[in-house]
């Protein structure tokens, strides 16, 4: 869970999910102000020391990003756009303290669960996704909490590794 690759993943999978309840003019300045902010945060230079920090943000923002689907009016454009900002600011942090280039290509990536998810919702049948992004909600908060849980023999690096 703390590897570059897999928390910008979730929290753009959160994102797909969330914007299938928007309407589809707003998905293309969406998706644009997410790989524009992702790739400008990943290669900006931030501090090591914000780690902790950064990956707790990422984690928080899986959660408020899935916990949107549970929205009875869905999201207009301007609540779109601050999520995908959101999500482009911590996915790229991420990236740039924990990973690769290659991970921020991958987890913009996984924003193509927009369209089954979409496809879905127009199906008249959003319980899918809702159950999807709470499984995202879980997972987030199972992340989260792991970070102020002291560490034990099995998750500490051993002194003979």
């Amino acid at each position: 869970m703390r590897g570059g690759a897999l928390p910008p993943a979730l929290l753009c999978v959160a994102l797909g999910l969330a914007l299938a309840f928007a309407s589809r003019r707003a998905w293309g300045l969406s998706l644009v102000a997410m790989a524009v902010t992702a790739t400008a945060v990943a290669i900006a230079t931030i501090p090591p020391g914000w780690l902790e920090g950064v990956f707790l943000g990422c984690w928080v923002s899986v959660a408020a990003t899935a916990a949107v689907v549970h929205l009875p009016c869905g999201l207009g454009l301007w609540g779109s756009l601050a999520l995908s900002l959101n999500a482009g600011l911590w996915s790229g942090a991420v990236v740039a303290l924990a990973g690769s280039r290659l991970d921020l290509l991958k987890a913009l990536l996984c924003l193509l669960v927009l369209l089954p998810a979409a496809r879905v919702v127009g199906w008249r049948a959003p319980i899918v996704v809702k159950v999807v992004s709470s499984w995202l909600i879980a997972v987030a908060a199972l992340a989260a909490t792991l970070q102020f849980l002291p560490a034990l023999p099995g998750y500490m690096p051993d002194h003979l590794e």
